[in-house]
């Protein structure tokens, strides 16, 4: 019944992502996201977060890498990395909002739909991670309700 409880709710958030036209896939991304630290709603809020926040390192760096990358060529793109880099692995010592998986998760989402940088693409994407996020949320409570009434 557990098993039937996580496949439903995935279900439907697929469904409602596809309806919605976001990308399922980055649904997704936001349902790994949710477990990445903590199973609770306070805690996904905060995931949901960093995702998004890693959406906006991608997209910085993709402006980064298309205003260097005339003059420095194949250099560009270490040096944006590394940039980026620091800048996430860094706030590793955030107090709250320090989950560095979820901060390369957006910047994985990011590059992987292959869009420009803009306010659409970063609504959508992030829409698509809360999406994701609040299902695996789901899929968790009705799981502990089911196990609670067994």
């Amino acid at each position: 019944m557990l098993t039937v409880a996580a496949a439903v709710t995935a279900a439907l958030a697929a469904g409602l992502s596809a309806t919605l036209a976001l990308p399922v896939w980055a649904m997704f991304i936001g349902w790994v996201a949710f477990f990445t630290r903590g199973i609770t709603a306070r805690d996904g809020a905060v995931n949901a977060v960093c995702v998004a926040l890693g959406l906006g390192f991608g997209m910085a760096a993709a402006l980064g890498l298309g205003a260097l990358g005339p003059s420095l060529g194949a250099l560009a793109l270490p040096l944006v990395v590394f940039a980026v880099a620091v800048v996430v692995v860094s706030l590793r010592a955030a107090p709250v909002f320090n989950n560095m998986l979820c901060y390369f998760l957006g910047l994985i989402a990011f590059f992987a739909s292959h869009q420009p940088p803009s306010l659409a693409a970063f609504a959508g994407l992030a829409s698509a991670v809360v999406l994701g996020s609040l299902a695996a949320w789901t899929a968790h409570a009705l799981q502990q309700r089911i196990t609670r009434s067994a």
